[in-house]
């Protein structure tokens, strides 16, 4: 029997389908690249350094603990040349599609010459599959192409950019040969603050949820991820945009944080009365763009595109940059 290894998005996926009673090793990829810095790197295990001492920061595990995991999953990769058959089991949404495209552009610069590499991009939840079903994708196989490598390899240099332009550009590029990406990269580009309130789509979809009187954070998660389309972001970081919101005094928490309640500063922001940004200057990240009040990239939803903006406090708007 050809051996064979299988890459997947985390640990619960793997115990998925060995449940099924797939053939061969597993290798779980575990890193959430919708959150963080993501830069252009020489190596893989350059990346991999700086993406354990962010998630390290986010308090999920040590750095060491991290570092070691990621290092033992890059020495699985490295060593791909051991296996006849290769199989990419991924999902829709943005979390696994920033996966693939990482991974499928990796190989993209390997010799795989002699390996069969194979997709399984599925557009539903492996979760929700019985062992069956499981079994049942590999008839849905696709043999991973040139074509398929070059259009990974395009986004996800897109991706690493300094500035998001690239990653939108790619809206008007055939995608096809990845199904799922053009979806992913639209909700990546809903992460940018909008222009009109200075929340991201997530943020958004909290503070609309909580305004409504749902004030339990299990049940606020819950009714924000049948929001999305494809659900993608986990609870711990959903928490940390909780209490962020209570930091800066747009949510109220009692009870240790088990009732929240908006606020009448969280209530103008929703009214775009007031624009977050200007309660909470932009620190963050998406990918290789650092965002800051002088680098104010900002998606307007209405138009569907993304721009950067002038932060004026004197203002207190956001102008086009020119």
């Amino acid at each position: 029997m050809a051996k064979v290894l299988n890459i997947v998005n985390g640990d619960v996926t793997v115990e998925i389908i060995r449940s099924a009673y797939i053939n061969g090793d597993f290798l779980a990829w575990g890193d959430f690249l919708h959150e963080g810095y993501v830069p252009f790197t020489s190596s893989l295990e350059e990346l991999s350094n700086i993406r354990a001492r962010y998630i390290s920061k986010q308090g999920f595990d040590s750095f060491e603990n991290i570092r070691k995991k990621f290092q033992e999953r890059d020495n699985r990769l490295k060593k791909y040349h051991h296996y006849q058959k290769i199989i990419l089991w991924f999902e829709p949404d943005l979390y696994d599609q920033l996966q693939l495209i990482q991974i499928l552009s990796w190989f993209a610069n390997q010799n795989i010459e002699n390996i069969n590499l194979t997709l399984i991009s599925v557009n539903h939840y492996l979760k929700e599959s019985s062992p069956r079903g499981i079994r049942m994708l590999l008839g849905d196989e696709e043999s991973v192409t040139r074509e398929h490598l070059e259009v990974a390899q395009k986004a996800w240099l897109a991706f690493i950019q300094p500035t998001p332009m690239d990653w939108f550009k790619l809206l008007d590029e055939d995608l096809s040969y990845l199904p799922f990406l053009k979806d992913a990269i639209i909700r990546m580009l809903e992460e940018f603050p909008n222009r009109r309130d200075g929340l991201s789509r997530s943020q958004y979809q909290a503070l609309y949820i909580i305004s409504k009187g749902i004030n339990n954070p299990k049940y606020i998660f819950d009714k924000s991820q049948t929001l999305e389309k494809k659900r993608f972001m986990g609870e711990i970081i959903f928490w940390k945009i909780l209490d962020e919101f209570i930091e800066n005094r747009v949510i109220s928490s009692q009870k240790n944080g088990q009732i929240l309640t908006i606020t009448p500063l969280g209530r103008d922001i929703l009214n775009q009365n007031i624009n977050y940004l200007h309660i909470k200057p932009i620190n963050k990240w998406i990918g290789g763009t650092k965002l800051k009040n002088s680098n104010l990239w900002c998606w307007d939803s209405k138009n569907r595109t993304i721009k950067r903006y002038y932060y004026s406090k004197v203002l207190s708007s956001l102008l086009p940059f020119r």
